[in-house]
């Protein structure tokens, strides 16, 4: 059920998601800590104040697994109304090219995958709606409403 007024919607959150994808494969990572601890998403994180969303995910990616990414471009935004969680603004880019071997931290654990076994049982319930999208390499804006981790309702459109 939507009972959001989007059109003066504002996220409370402004965050960032990164996804590396080179010969059929995706990185992910599997969360230790934080919001969504134990699921497996892509690295990424809160942006910092006079940080632009592609410091932040460049950033995060380095902090989280230990590689600098080299060529990331925005896809798509995430808009997020949470009942448990303040509302979040997440910026996704996607890149190919990085320095470094993808290594496990106090934050995630590294995941290669092939882009056609992409673990979307052990990810947030909207994952499945727009990685998609991500890997066919379209842009895209996905508003989402959630109580606790459960979606009540979803809208995805072009950008």
């Amino acid at each position: 059920m939507n009972r959001v007024d989007w059109d003066n919607w504002g996220a409370e959150i402004k965050a960032t998601l990164l996804f590396v994808v080179r010969g059929g494969e995706i990185l992910l990572i599997e969360k230790k800590r934080g919001h969504g601890a134990g699921k497996v998403n892509g690295p990424g994180g809160k942006i910092e104040a006079d940080e632009t969303p592609l410091a932040c995910a460049v950033r995060e990616t380095e902090e989280e697994l230990l590689i600098s990414v080299k060529d990331a471009r925005k896809v798509g935004e995430l808009w997020f109304e949470m009942s448990d969680y303040p509302s979040i603004l997440c910026h996704v880019f996607l890149a190919s090219e990085f320095e470094g071997t993808p290594t496990e931290t106090d934050e995630a654990v590294p995941l290669w995958v092939g882009v056609d076994e992409i673990p979307y049982a052990r990810m947030w319930e909207d994952d499945s709606h727009w990685l998609p999208l991500v890997l066919a390499g379209k842009r895209f804006r996905g508003k989402f409403v959630f109580e606790a981790e459960k979606m009540l309702w979803k809208e995805i459109s072009d950008l």
